[in-house]
């Protein structure tokens, strides 16, 4: 049997897809005052001076104009508040996505000892959502369906099914993401590692050259400056470095509950098994492990 992400309920589906949309509108948002950030210093600092008329400069109108679009992101930003929402409904997706696999497998603790699982079930959902909502989260909640027909379906199956699809369709798909992650973060840090680098040589070699009266000229080395400031401020925001070590680690744990989980194990052991492996893909497990590792 399979058992993918469109078998899971709509609420599921609409947090997910406004994480997305948050997101984007988050990175992009930061991406954009940072570019601006480094596109007024260049204009303020060029030499050019050409006459728009009634005393206006074109280089400081452009290095105006940048500098407000600055302001006025971060306005829109903080208003919209984009990256708190990415962050709620990326935890509302996760925790939706992780209590319905619980239940399909008989993971803790819905294994099948408990008693009417599906008002356990929703409780507990239901539970952990009005506490996001406390906090910001904007999106309806749970309706009538959030048990869909194939979790029903997967946790009617027998154990040896169930095992079999939790594992390749959840742990291994797992295993794989935090590997494509940690490969995309390293490149991204090698990346930024040596465009900051590089402009930090840029911005030395101007220093040393003023320095020894060879030039005079420190536009250069203020506008490169810049750039790298906001390519270390970039690299910050998206954390490349301590998400390495983060999904490594994590990688690594999934690794040894995939061996285990291949072993001969009792229901009793499966349903463990199971909930610790969703402490483990969680994303606030992945969040202290970053945070602890920094």
């Amino acid at each position: 049997m399979v058992f993918r992400n469109a078998d899971l309920p709509a609420l599921f589906h609409r947090a997910d897809a406004h994480a997305i949309a948050r997101q984007g509108e988050a990175v992009g948002s930061t991406r954009a005052q940072l570019v601006l950030l480094v596109v007024g210093a260049a204009t303020a600092s060029l030499p050019w001076r050409a006459e728009l008329g009634g005393g206006f400069q074109a280089i400081g109108v452009l290095s105006t104009l940048a500098y407000a679009g600055v302001l006025l992101l971060t306005f829109s930003t903080s208003r919209r508040k984009a990256k708190a929402q990415w962050q709620l409904n990326r935890s509302a997706a996760d925790f939706i996505k992780s209590m319905c696999w619980r239940y399909a497998v008989h993971g803790a603790p819905f294994d099948a000892g408990s008693a009417d699982v599906d008002a356990l079930f929703t409780s507990r959902v239901g539970a952990q959502l009005e506490e996001l909502r406390t906090v910001g989260w904007d999106q309806e909640p749970p309706g009538p369906d959030l048990i869909t027909p194939r979790m029903r379906a997967l946790r009617a199956r027998s154990f040896e099914v169930r095992k079999e699809t939790y594992v390749r369709d959840r742990l291994i798909e797992q295993r794989n993401w935090y590997r494509r992650k940690q490969e995309v973060s390293r490149g991204a840090t090698l990346l930024w590692s040596s465009a900051f680098a590089l402009l930090t040589l840029v911005a030395l070699v101007f220093g040393v050259l003023r320095a020894l009266s060879v030039t005079e000229n420190t536009e250069v080395a203020a506008v490169v400056s810049a750039a790298a400031a906001s390519g270390v401020a970039w690299s910050e925001f998206r954390r490349h470095q301590p998400l390495i070590s983060a999904h490594a680690l994590v990688e690594e744990k999934l690794r040894a509950l995939h061996l285990e989980m291949e072993s001969p194990l009792t229901e009793k052991q499966w349903s463990a098994a199971v909930y610790e492996t969703e402490r483990v893909v969680s994303p606030q497990y992945t969040e202290w492990l970053a945070r602890h590792g920094s």
